[in-house]
């Protein structure tokens, strides 16, 4: 059975983009563009990894997390963000977020790390 990733993130290039490169690995890929559709995506699919930006308009990337912790603790989440914000990176870690990748990453370097979180 396929793994299933959820790549949450405002900016549509960045899903479009992760999902070419995801469906090539037999992942399942659904994107959410805010943080309200994440949630039910969430709910609807359980997606065994988010790829969650942290970084959006309304609800941002941590109060996603916040809420996501609330109802599942098992879920992996890796954090994407554009910007350097270590005290938002801490907070993301210590709500069980796996690790984090700064913006523009390496696309090879993502895909390696959600390969390796899903097989864990």
């Amino acid at each position: 059975m396929a793994k299933k990733i959820l790549i949450v993130d405002d900016q549509y290039g960045i899903r479009l983009l992760l999902k070419e490169v995801f469906s090539k690995d037999d992942i399942e890929v659904f994107q959410a563009s805010n943080g309200k559709q994440a949630l039910e995506m969430i709910r609807t699919q359980q997606p065994d990894l988010i790829l969650l930006d942290m970084k959006m308009p309304g609800m941002d990337g941590l109060e996603l997390l916040r809420r996501l912790r609330r109802f599942d603790v098992r879920t992996k989440v890796i954090m994407m963000t554009a910007y350097g914000e270590l005290d938002m990176v801490a907070e993301a870690k210590s709500l069980g977020a796996l690790t984090h990748f700064t913006k523009p990453f390496d696309i090879e370097d993502l895909r390696q790390a959600v390969i390796r979180h899903l097989a864990s």
